[in-house]
């Protein structure tokens, strides 16, 4: 069976992963195949990850205010290169009004600081676990 694969991403310059990390770690706890891209990755940089990866999700920390400019730089380059079924959900400090223009863009899912690691393995799980087991044998 094919698991679900997300590539977690720091774009930009924003030096903090700590939250990143712990996503990642509670993702591959829960058996979710992580890429983790590291620090100061340019959104070019995380598609092509993603691209090479294989991924079902692209998941961006943003912690810097630069979220408008690098989410919707990896919506952009996702369709440049017709890779629109990549999800990209991410979290940060993300000002509510900026929450709904970037769903409205096309960002499936933002988590802000606090939420529980629970609430975002499920949410990846319920929205990527039929991709992965697509045309695999049922697990008993």
């Amino acid at each position: 069976m094919s698991s679900i694969r997300v590539v977690i991403a720091k774009p930009g310059l924003d030096g903090h992963d700590r939250g990143a990390k712990v996503v990642a770690r509670a993702l591959r706890d829960a058996g979710v195949e992580v890429i983790y891209t590291g620090l100061h990755q340019t959104p070019e940089q995380i598609v092509a990850a993603a691209l090479q990866e294989d991924a079902d999700a692209i998941g961006l920390s943003v912690l810097s205010g630069a979220h408008m400019t690098q989410f919707t730089r990896v919506l952009e380059l996702l369709k440049e290169r017709g890779a629109t079924d990549i999800v990209v959900f991410g979290g940060g400090i993300i000002p509510d009004e900026d929450i709904a223009e970037l769903e409205r863009l096309g960002v499936a899912k933002i988590f802000t600081p606090g939420a529980p690691m629970t609430q975002i393995v499920e949410w990846v799980r319920e929205t990527l676990g039929n991709r992965a087991q697509a045309g695999s044998a049922p697990s008993s």
